[in-house]
């Protein structure tokens, strides 16, 4: 594999950070002020685009801004499995942007400058943590998300604001200082380098560590990148939907979780290493341990009455999915993991997107009062639609094709256990979607709106949800795209 210099790889890091400067600049003019998102967006996905290229060919941009120690440098790297965040996070900024303009408009919401300026710094972080060339870039970009992300959840300055703020801050910045710094600094002093290997099998912790303090190492890093929502460090997420909708959006789709599966994935194939892991024996208990946050997520989100938190009870367990596969330390197994990145990003942000249409347009936020509203609202309702197939993995959208090579993984890797965890998990998938799709289709209207016509949100919320469900239909008519770069990674 040939590592070649390439400046677009800081351009595209530095884009939504000079994107923020100039929301911040225009703040008076709220046109102006969206069309410099639009346009940072806009480039950032342009110049992550033009990379695929060179990583299909086999190459591997880099870019090193300075080395403080051998084998310790702030640098940057595109490989496959960047390429497989980073796109979905830029391109999804994109919509998000006319989404979250046509919601807090509509909404009249304050705060609006300093709304979309942490947006864009949020992205800043996000897409460093996709590029990040080494452990201590990743950890330095992964705090920039945690930081930037919560003036988003606290947004509405209230008691319940800053309370799920000060949880959602406690939680990831006490897991990363007290858990992967340390964990980062054994690390570097047992390597002598925090590089990421170059294939997923070497790792880079040497021969002759005790077993002992590579699986301490190990449960560090599992559990110290909290952002991937694991049980019992979950409780930030259902926290954080005290934020606006756009919030919601971002934090459950693209950045903060993401960024947390993300980390969590590349240390056990870049830092550890497969072979590591398979002669130690990891592979399957951390692939039971995160089963429980699979099944466990998905039974509260049985019980939760509020669309938001029913969906962010559903992001907990749907992320467990992409360790899972990895765990499971097949080929198969591992591409399903690394396709599930895409797919659940464009699902789920199709889903919440969906949850603040309704509540511009009807001020409702419980299933309960959504009965009979798929009729006022057909095309909100049919990407959720769509969207909730995905998250099932139902045929033929995106969703299937991670869980189809779940399956196949677990398979392969003789875990029948796995097996029952994926198909119990499926069916409670069902039973916390089916039903809001079928009453707000078929269900006579809820007390109070048979007299009231509603009508859709407007255009800016709706054309990008659209856009988001059909994407999630198209990634499982053609799932070659995804499929290449996770394959590129397993190869």
């Amino acid at each position: 594999m040939e590592t070649v210099t390439d400046s677009r790889l800081l351009w595209a890091v530095v884009t939504p950070l000079l994107g923020a400067g100039l929301v911040m600049a225009t703040g008076r003019r709220p046109n102006v002020r969206e069309a410099c998102s639009f346009l940072a967006a806009v480039t950032m996905f342009g110049l992550t685009a033009s990379l695929v290229p060179d990583v299909l060919a086999g190459r591997t941009p880099h870019f090193t801004l300075f080395q403080l120690l051998p084998g310790l440098s702030f640098s940057l790297r595109a490989d496959a499995l960047s390429m497989m965040f980073a796109l979905a996070a830029a391109f999804l900024w994109i919509l998000t942007v006319f989404y979250s303009a046509g919601y807090m408009r509509s909404l009249e919401e304050h705060a609006q400058t300093r709304f979309n300026t942490c947006f864009a710094l949020a992205l800043f972080g996000a897409i460093g943590c996709a590029f990040s060339d080494n452990l201590l870039t990743l950890y330095l970009f992964y705090e920039i998300v945690s930081v930037t992300t919560y003036p988003l959840v606290a947004h509405h300055q209230d008691d319940e604001g800053y309370e799920g703020g000060r949880k959602y801050l406690t939680y990831l910045t006490t897991t990363a200082k007290g858990l992967i710094l340390p964990a980062m600094v054994l690390i570097y002093v047992l390597s002598g380098t925090l590089d990421f290997a170059t294939n997923v099998h070497s790792g880079i912790l040497p021969v002759g560590v005790h077993n002992g303090v590579i699986i301490a190492l190990y449960i560090c890093c599992i559990l110290g990148f909290a952002k991937n929502g694991v049980m019992p460090l979950h409780h930030w997420l259902p926290g954080a939907m005290v934020a606006p909708t756009p919030v919601s959006a971002l934090l459950h789709a693209v950045a903060v979780v993401k960024v947390g599966v993300f980390s969590t994935v590349r240390v056990m194939l870049h830092v550890f290493g497969v072979d590591l892991m398979d002669r130690l024996h990891l592979g399957l208990p951390t692939a039971y341990f995160v089963s429980i946050t699979i099944l466990g997520a998905s039974i509260i989100a049985l019980s939760k009455d509020n669309l938001k938190l029913r969906l962010a009870y559903s992001t907990v367990s749907q992320l467990s999915y992409i360790i899972l596969g990895v765990a499971l330390l097949t080929p198969t197994a591992i591409e399903g993991g690394l396709i599930h990145i895409a797919n659940h990003a464009f699902s789920k942000i199709t889903l919440f997107f969906c949850a603040g249409a309704i509540y511009v347009a009807t001020h409702k936020k419980n299933i309960s009062e959504l009965s009979g509203l798929g009729r006022a609202m057909p095309w909100t309702f049919g990407a959720f639609a769509v969207a909730s197939l995905s998250m099932i993995g139902a045929p033929p959208v995106a969703g299937f094709i991670s869980k189809l090579y779940l399956l196949i993984g677990a398979l392969d890797a003789g875990a029948i256990g796995i097996l029952v965890v994926l198909v119990a998990s499926t069916l409670l998938n069902a039973a916390y979607f089916v039903p809001v799709v079928y009453h707000g289709f078929f269900g006579p209207p809820s007390a109070g709106d048979a007299h009231h016509h509603h009508r859709e949100a407007p255009l800016a919320m709706v054309i990008p949800l659209c856009l988001t469900a059909a994407i999630s239909a198209l990634l499982g008519f053609y799932p070659d795209f995804l499929i290449q770069f996770a394959q590129a990674v397993v190869q």
